[in-house]
């Protein structure tokens, strides 16, 4: 398994390494901050010495490897903004993405199975034609239009739900998280409903049934602990999805997460926090796909044969 690890980690590192120099050097690309936090009539030297400041005169490489060896030091920089640190800030936001993603996620893995164990068990009949219509509605619903009909719906015509914000009680929740929920739980009914149709026609089904077993020791206890290594995978892709995909509910619904605050850094050229809040969220998505990894090869002795020296 320590061997297992070792390569899924340095194989995975390479994709954070590009990202580090990515944003970097994206974020260039959006412009001169300069023309943003300084007023029109500023005069040539007073731009000359908020770039020096900054160190938004030096040549781009330079700039990079400065920037590199902040990171090593774990020093990310001041907001141009607020003048904060970025890491407070973004550390600051962290957290009600991760609770966005993590409350969405338990609802959708916890419906899916029930949902695509009850269509499994009946295949072909009403539960499960309505299951699989509903599912693959669920998985075709863009995000963005599901977001934006229930906030013109539910929150601006009918006035049942708050459209913004995280002032209240369990209400303000309603929107953001069935709009993350809907794509996740469509195509996770769909992959266990599969995994289970398979799971529950094996042989060793069969025997458990001769056996005695009760029906839900057969459905729960046998097929589904053998049908969730597939949705175990889906299941991760997916809340890494949910961690991306949190940059438009998180906008649309003003969300306080990192999602918008890298929206606002972006609009804003605050540099820092920006390259802060991506590099956060790449070490995030590097941490849950090793825990994936493992979880995936703990589950099943061949994938720990499969990885490549």
């Amino acid at each position: 398994m320590l061997t297992f690890l070792r390569k899924r980690i340095i194989s995975s590192a390479v994709p954070l390494v590009v990202v580090v120099f990515g944003v970097f050097l994206l974020a260039r690309l959006t412009g001169d901050p300069t023309n943003l936090y300084l007023p029109v009539s500023a005069t040539a030297e007073q731009r000359a010495e908020f770039a020096a400041a900054n160190g938004f005169d030096q040549p781009i490489h330079v700039q990079l490897w400065d920037y590199l060896g902040q990171v090593l030091r774990f020093d990310f920089g001041v907001s141009l903004r607020t003048g904060q640190p970025a890491g407070d800030m973004v550390l600051a936001a962290f957290p009600a993405t991760l609770q966005l993603a993590a409350v969405t996620m338990l609802i959708a893995i916890v419906g899916a199975v029930l949902l695509g164990s009850l269509a499994a068990y009946r295949p072909n009949s009403p539960a499960d034609r309505s299951a699989s219509f509903l599912s693959m509605t669920a998985a075709s619903i863009p995000d963005f239009w599901f977001a934006i009909m229930g906030v013109l719906i539910l929150g601006v015509g009918l006035e049942w739900l708050p459209t913004s914000g995280v002032d209240g009680g369990i209400e303000v929740w309603i929107l953001p998280i069935a709009t993350l929920l809907i794509r996740p739980f469509g195509v996770l009914v769909q992959v266990v409903r599969g995994a289970m149709v398979a799971a529950l026609a094996a042989p060793y089904v069969k025997v458990a049934r001769s056996k005695g077993a009760s029906e839900p020791r057969v459905v729960f206890g046998h097929a589904l602990r053998n049908a969730s290594v597939p949705a175990l995978t889906v299941a991760g892709d997916l809340t890494i999805g949910l961690v991306n995909g949190a940059v438009v509910v998180e906008t649309i619904f003003g969300w306080p997460g990192i999602g918008k605050l890298m929206i606002d850094s972006i609009l804003q050229r605050d540099f820092a926090v920006l390259q802060t809040a991506v590099l956060l969220t790449a070490v995030t998505i590097f941490v849950l796909n090793i825990l994936i990894d493992v979880c995936y090869a703990l589950l099943d002795n061949r994938v720990r044969q499969t990885v490549p020296a």
